[in-house]
């Protein structure tokens, strides 16, 4: 028997804009833009205002989409999913094709945090924090024990944030791009004073500051050097925390979650805290005056040395090449410069390792009067942006395409009922 011929409806069967958009799991915005962009083709609704598109082309994009959305990269399998924001490459990274160190140099944190979102630089852009959602995360943050952690205090006053928020659950990029500008002077706001009044006003990094450093009047070269920290550290391709961000956004979670997700995994060592790690390190090679035995003892006890290393630049990360020469022009930063460069010396006797941004932070807060894990607020707080960034670029995704499968490797089914 010969196969049925397929009916001309069949061969010719028309999705609306609404149908499309839910089989290839985007916006309806999104649609249109891959008409503009040559990837979908459209045809007006005779004597209506939308337009319909041909199934089996929507269809095969939808399977090209998946495959190449979430894949494995050529080394070792590891998962690579495709982004616009930041590129790494012979020992510099990029953002939106721009060097990040040159930006983060001759512009503010709020700006350079405005060019990752939407590709438009701002000057003189500033960050609100409104009163009521301050309010409500200060008292949250106020009821938690002294002894908690800085990512404690920003994932508390951040869900305390999204509970002040009645249009959290608005994904478009209009409102998330809102929540982004509030959110992360509200977590700025909501950090207790370092010693004396917080202040309020200004950039973002004189705010920061007061809840830092115990140095009441900083001097601008200082104000410079963490501006520049928080610039350098919006982003940093898919670290970690980024990827717990992704995933969530994954899930449709609003942004306040997505960034929770974040805060939740910097807390590791090997993470976000390490520039605590870094400091201490740093600290008792300034006790002692010399790098050698202060190294000898962190080999003798089986651990890394912090503040060294790292898997993405073969040589000098440029975000701690950036930040040291912000850092020589603070002259009381000079002994933590020269204790850095004794550990970078003493280790690189045994081991070709190049500083990293840990040990660049932990010269700038150990200097500038700061607790070890003043670095790691530092690094939260410059991230979030980054990690917003992140959930936006996800929402114009698929939905639920973060969903690796897992291989199995426990007993064979069926096993016996346990007695």
């Amino acid at each position: 028997m010969r196969d049925r011929e397929p009916a001309p409806q069949d061969a010719e069967r028309r999705l609306s804009t609404k149908e499309a958009a839910e089989l290839l799991g985007v916006k309806p915005e999104t649609v249109y833009a891959y008409v503009s962009r040559g990837q979908l083709s459209s045809r007006r609704v005779s004597g209506g205002r939308g337009s319909t598109f041909d199934a089996a082309e929507v269809e095969a994009l939808a399977r090209r989409n998946r495959r190449e959305s979430v894949g494995t990269s050529g080394s070792g399998g590891e998962l690579s999913v495709r982004t616009r924001l930041t590129l790494i490459e012979s020992d510099r990274y990029f953002f939106r094709g721009v060097d990040a160190v040159e930006l983060a140099t001759r512009h503010t944190y709020e700006e350079v945090a405005e060019w990752l979102w939407t590709g438009r630089m701002l000057p003189g852009s500033t960050f609100t924090a409104p009163s009521a959602s301050v309010a409500v995360a200060r008292r949250a943050v106020d009821a938690l024990p002294e002894h908690a952690a800085p990512a404690d205090l920003l994932r508390v006053a951040t869900i305390a944030a999204a509970t002040a928020d009645p249009l959290r659950f608005d994904l478009s990029e209009a409102a998330v791009l809102g929540t982004a500008r509030t959110l992360i002077p509200t977590l700025v706001a909501a950090l207790p004073p370092a010693g004396h009044r917080r202040r309020d006003e200004g950039p973002l990094a004189h705010r920061l500051w007061s809840r830092l450093s115990v140095h009441k009047d900083p001097d601008e070269a200082s104000l410079r050097a963490l501006d520049a920290a928080l610039a350098l550290l919006v982003d940093h391709d898919l670290a970690a925390s980024t990827l717990a961000v992704r995933v969530a956004a994954s899930a449709r979670a609003h942004a306040y979650a997505a960034v929770s997700a974040g805060l939740g995994v910097i807390e590791g060592p090997l993470h976000g805290a390490a520039s605590g790690l870094a400091h201490r390190l740093l600290q008792d090679v300034l006790d002692q005056g010399d790098a050698a035995p202060v190294i000898a003892d962190e080999l003798r006890a089986g651990r890394r040395i912090p503040g060294l290393g790292h898997r993405l630049y073969p040589g000098e990360d440029p975000r701690a090449r950036a930040l040291f020469a912000l850092l020589e022009q603070i002259p009381r930063a000079e002994p933590a410069l020269l204790a850095a460069r004794d550990i970078v010396e003493t280790t690189a006797r045994h081991a070709p390792l190049h500083a990293n941004v840990d040990l660049a932070l932990a010269v700038l807060t150990a200097s500038c009067g700061m607790a070890p894990s003043a670095g790691e607020t530092i690094f939260a707080v410059a991230r979030t942006a980054g990690w917003i960034a992140h959930a936006l670029e996800e929402y114009g995704e698929r939905p639920l395409r973060m969903r690796p499968s897992g291989l199995y490797a426990g007993p064979k089914p069926p096993q016996p009922l346990p007695e």
